[in-house]
């Protein structure tokens, strides 16, 4: 059952599959957006923390784009042409380090030990 999943949302296996990854590419690209982007670090304590891990090169870049994008969606414009052809959609750069995070968290839980943050609700 696994496999069969797998290969349906595989965009090299399935058309429906490639063709959402065209629309959303088409829509990240007028923003300049890439996909990490969209993690929320407010709803995903794990992404949060995966944010954290990251060089502050790397979340000066997310913060910057997002800012840009906020711009952009603001004025009712997009980017440019020739600036929407050089971004990059699904270069990822969350992945891996929310990977590890998500592996530690589960960990962390079958050996009975505390997390290392809780959500708090003020």
């Amino acid at each position: 059952m696994a496999s069969f999943l797998q290969s349906f949302l595989n965009p090299k296996k399935n058309w429906f599959a490639a063709q959402h990854m065209k629309s959303l590419s088409t829509r990240l690209r007028k923003y300049g957006l890439r996909y990490d982007d969209l993690y929320d670090p407010y709803y995903d304590l794990d992404v949060k923390e995966a944010l954290n891990r990251l060089p502050k090169e790397v979340v000066d870049a997310r913060h910057a784009r997002l800012k840009r994008a906020i711009d952009l969606s603001m004025k009712h414009e997009y980017l440019p042409d020739d600036l929407q052809a050089m971004q990059t959609p699904f270069r990822g750069y969350l992945q891996d380090m929310l990977a590890l995070v998500k592996r530690e968290r589960a960990e962390r839980e079958a050996l009975g030990g505390l997390p290392l943050y809780q959500r708090s609700i003020p």
